[in-house]
């Protein structure tokens, strides 16, 4: 079976249809969404819409928790903060409830999916040192875990010394973020996985950059959320 992975849309409709365009050019047998459909970006309503529809699972993000009941609103960034708000005023109630229906921790086709880490996933874990990755391995019970958050893409094994997915193995696999990368790389991010051959694929799309920063400005969003976009930051 082939599964998509994406996480960290923020919003960006541009990202996120070209990655759900090239998900179409691959094929995928289900596509999942590991949450923060929201925040930061222009265009929540659609996003949220277009997320509902084309991902079987979505599990909530911070982003999204914030915008639908203003869970942890103050730990976000300034403009975070400021997109949260105004994305709470834009979606409407049917999208509110939607998001707030979302689980936090969900395993599916037999792997786990999480915004965060599948520990204390409510408290939307930070995975920055060894210490705390390794922790995660005891909070999930398949060989593979799904995440986002970080917005940049990496993967970790349970085993010393193993770089690369392949059986016999257990990973914590982060897909980068469609919407707002940070590891350098402005072009949208998401992960293949196919679980009969346990084979893992990073792949990158471009987008219409611009056409999303034209509208983050056209919604009266703070500009740096525009500008960080074109330095994947």
């Amino acid at each position: 079976m082939r599964l998509a992975i994406l996480a960290d849309v923020h919003a960006n409709r541009e990202a996120l249809t070209a990655v759900f365009a090239e998900i179409d050019r691959r094929g995928a047998d289900a596509v999942l969404c590991l949450g923060d459909v929201v925040g930061y970006g222009p265009d929540p309503e659609a996003c949220v819409d277009l997320v509902a529809e084309r991902c079987g699972t979505t599990v909530l993000g911070n982003h999204d928790a914030a915008v639908a009941t203003g869970q942890d609103l103050g730990y976000l960034p300034l403009d975070g903060q400021t997109a949260a708000l105004k994305h709470t005023e834009w979606v409407g109630d049917d999208r509110i409830a939607w998001l707030k229906g979302l689980p936090l921790v969900v395993t599916v086709h037999g792997v786990t999916l999480a915004h965060a880490g599948p520990l204390e996933p409510e408290r939307w874990p930070r995975l920055t040192s060894f210490r705390t990755v390794q922790a995660q391995f005891d909070a999930f019970d398949t060989d593979i875990c799904f995440v986002g958050h970080s917005h940049s893409p990496a993967v970790a094994s349970s085993s010393l010394g193993v770089t690369r997915v392949r059986p016999g193995h257990r990973y914590l696999i982060n897909v980068g973020a469609v919407g707002q990368p940070r590891d350098g790389d402005p072009r949208a991010a998401f992960g293949i996985f196919d679980t009969e051959a346990v084979s893992y694929e990073l792949v990158r799309v471009h987008y219409d950059l611009a056409r999303t920063q034209a509208r983050i400005a056209e919604r009266g969003l703070p500009e740096g959320l525009g500008s960080r976009l074109a330095r994947g930051e």
